[in-house]
């Protein structure tokens, strides 16, 4: 069991990261913040380190587990419901592992770190381990949506408390996917809008040419980084983008007066070039814009 001070600073950590909500609203923090800026009692906790399994020297347990996009320790997605996280190394009884299983043991809440891009981390807590896999090297991570698992007392509640943690690790798991995709495509884009220049990130999303209902893939050359107006106008397919990385307003659009938004918004967009990734490798599918752009033209 978690002695009271582990614990007490373990919930302080939680608290400082949700007083982040403001600043990180889409929960992906730098990793100096997570290394440097959690301070609890007037003492640095360093939530993240070179090792993918992390305990600060204040715990008695590990507070973190972290996947990293050139890891050769990458988590596994489970289905829908549950994360793979692979041991430290291929010995289960190494000090690392023992702590996860600890944790695993005493029902100890943990932060998952996702890398969504170099050096930064979307983070979801709290997680639990719920099952240690020796024969595969490996923990099953489940989330919860308390703050801290108690024991259950009986079959019902044992069933209930599943039901709910595969929930919560479902939607956990579809976060990561989104925050993933969203993260990367405006980091090709230099965090700008691709049809207007915009440059304030709270304002853009990461839209879909080929939506995950027909199939599109997560990958950034079925993204554009879109502020939000331009997004609605591209999922209405009131604007369509060419093969060639033209912007095209739909005629009845143009035809339409109505004010300055939409003159200097959309109407003045009409024509324009896309504004593209300096990567070529991260610039729009064609086959995947001449399928979208079929559609914008037959509506």
């Amino acid at each position: 069991m978690e002695n009271y001070e582990s614990q007490r600073i373990r919930f302080a950590v939680f608290d400082w990261l949700n007083s982040l909500g403001f600043k990180y609203p889409d929960k992906v923090i730098p990793s100096m913040v997570l290394a440097n800026d959690c301070i609890v009692g007037g003492e640095r906790v360093v939530l993240s380190g070179q090792q993918g399994i992390w305990k600060p020297k204040q715990l008695q347990f590990p507070i973190s587990i972290k996947s990293r996009i050139d890891s050769i320790y990458d988590d596994e997605f489970i289905s829908d419901n549950r994360i793979r996280y692979r041991y430290m190394g291929t010995d289960p009884n190494h000090w690392v592992n023992r702590g996860l299983r600890d944790c695993m043991n005493h029902k100890i809440p943990l932060i998952y770190l996702h890398e969504v891009s170099r050096g930064k981390y979307l983070a979801q807590w709290p997680v639990f381990i719920v099952f240690d896999d020796r024969k595969n090297l490996s923990f099953i991570v489940e989330a919860d949506v308390k703050t801290y698992q108690q024991a259950d007392t009986n079959i019902e509640d044992n069933q209930a408390a599943d039901l709910e943690r595969r929930y919560a690790t479902r939607q956990m798991i579809q976060r990561l996917h989104q925050g993933t995709f969203r993260e990367r495509v405006l980091e090709a884009y230099r965090e700008h809008c691709a049809i207007c220049n915009l440059k304030h990130r709270e304002l853009l999303d990461a839209a879909h040419i080929i939506s995950d209902s027909k199939g599109g893939q997560p990958v950034v050359q079925n993204g554009l980084s879109l502020c939000k107006i331009h997004h609605a106008a591209f999922d209405q397919n009131i604007l369509g983008i060419t093969p060639d990385y033209q912007v095209q307003v739909r005629e009845d659009i143009l035809q339409e007066i109505d004010g300055p938004m939409l003159k200097h918004g959309i109407q003045a967009m009409h024509g324009n070039q896309l504004i593209l990734p300096r990567s070529v490798a991260s610039r729009p599918n064609r086959e995947w814009l001449e399928e979208r752009y079929e559609v914008f033209k037959n509506v």
